[in-house]
């Protein structure tokens, strides 16, 4: 059987319900804010409880592709530095030419800058298309590995 004596029967057709001034229980203030307004202040409990995913980072990242980082040196630089690496022990002499290999000294590209008089053999993973042409122009060879 339906309850007659609720509060809320007992209420109908007065203007403010038992509110206090009709004013009191309008607009989204009244609440606290519209929609997740006050998640992280006054509606701190009800995120808790019904929301705890609500912050924070979930899932997956994408990987990012791996950027292959290209360590260059010019011809100039290695004909200045040729006799410091025979010194070293980081280069050979065969003959007149002076062979280098540069991915002992950490490069793994050879570009072109600055001029080259001396023949030198150079082993690089990779090479710029004027640093073999300045290479080959002085006698010296580029070998690719």
């Amino acid at each position: 059987m339906i309850r007659t004596k609720r509060k809320i029967n007992k209420m109908r057709g007065s203007r403010s319900i038992g509110g206090g001034c009709s004013k009191k229980r309008r607009g989204a203030g009244n609440k606290g804010g519209k929609g997740n307004a006050g998640a992280s202040k006054q509606h701190w409990t009800w995120t808790a409880k019904y929301d705890p995913d609500h912050y924070g980072k979930h899932g997956f990242k994408r990987p990012q592709k791996m950027i292959e980082e290209i360590n260059t040196v010019n011809v100039s630089y290695l004909e200045e530095k040729a006799e410091e690496l025979l010194d070293k022990g980081l280069a050979t002499k065969e003959g007149d030419t002076i062979a280098i290999d540069v991915t002992e000294l950490g490069f793994n590209k050879v570009l072109a800058k600055g001029n080259i008089t001396k023949a030198l053999a150079i082993k690089s993973p990779s090479f710029s298309e004027s640093a073999k042409s300045k290479i080959e122009e002085c006698g010296g060879e580029a070998i690719e590995l």
